[in-house]
């Protein structure tokens, strides 16, 4: 079955060639999901190596967050966006595993997040998820745990309320569409850890940040940091 199985890939790939998720150019052997010239003119932030950046200064006053980094700047116009879309919104979820493998690796090798013991993708709403019929914070924590040796505890943050998407709704609106939109099950499952929590795209952060005060409100002592794939550029400029 097996030998089956690796004929029949290698005649699909011959056929339909697996193409970078950035530029759509053909993937050579031994490159995946992201070809080697879109991985090394990639726009990295370079955050996860700096305790004191620009993501975690965004949370200053707003949420007891220990760490916080993202990977890439998003910016409009910018093919990477076609990557993030792809696993959003089209069904490419190996590709959010593959990226969060790669960011977990960078986070892994900064050596800030060492600590880290259980990473909790950000929980959608049951009817959303139902819509996509996947999480893909499911699978960018999938990677970037098995990078940081860590748990990836699913069920116990969940979304109590099926907020509007925040890209639909004006800046100044956000905090208040996500306020008290997280709560906590089962908080023996989170006592004592150092909780990763791990999104796809951060803009103002209220999301991230409406899940981190659910967690400490509800498990005392438990340490929170954030992790998102990419970053708003303009929103880290805004004052």
């Amino acid at each position: 079955m097996s030998i089956l199985s690796d004929l029949w890939r290698d005649v699909a790939a011959l056929f339909f060639p697996p193409r970078c998720a950035v530029c759509g150019e053909a993937l050579a052997e031994g490159e995946r999901t992201v070809c080697t010239l879109c991985r090394a003119t990639a726009p990295l932030t370079g955050y996860w190596r700096e305790a004191d950046n620009p993501v975690f200064r965004k949370c200053w006053g707003l949420a007891p967050v220990q760490r916080a980094s993202a990977f890439l700047f998003f910016v409009h116009g910018s093919p990477w966006r076609r990557l993030i879309h792809g696993f959003k919104y089209y069904g490419a979820w190996r590709s959010a595993r593959d990226m969060g493998a790669w960011y977990g690796g960078c986070l892994r090798e900064s050596g800030l997040y060492d600590d880290v013991d259980a990473v909790v993708p950000l929980p959608l709403h049951p009817l959303k998820r139902c819509r996509r019929g996947y999480n893909q914070a499911e699978y960018l924590a999938e990677g970037i745990a098995a990078q940081l040796g860590a748990e990836v505890v699913r069920g116990c943050v969940y979304r109590r309320r099926n907020t509007p998407s925040q890209a639909l709704r004006p800046r100044r609106e956000r905090a208040g569409n996500v306020e008290g939109a997280f709560a906590v099950r089962r908080p023996e499952h989170l006592a004592g850890r150092h909780v990763l929590v791990v999104d796809d795209v951060m803009t103002t952060g209220s999301t991230l940040l409406s899940c981190v005060e659910a967690i400490a409100e509800a498990v005392p002592g438990c340490r929170v940091s954030v992790a998102a794939l990419a970053v708003s550029r303009r929103e880290l400029e805004r004052e």
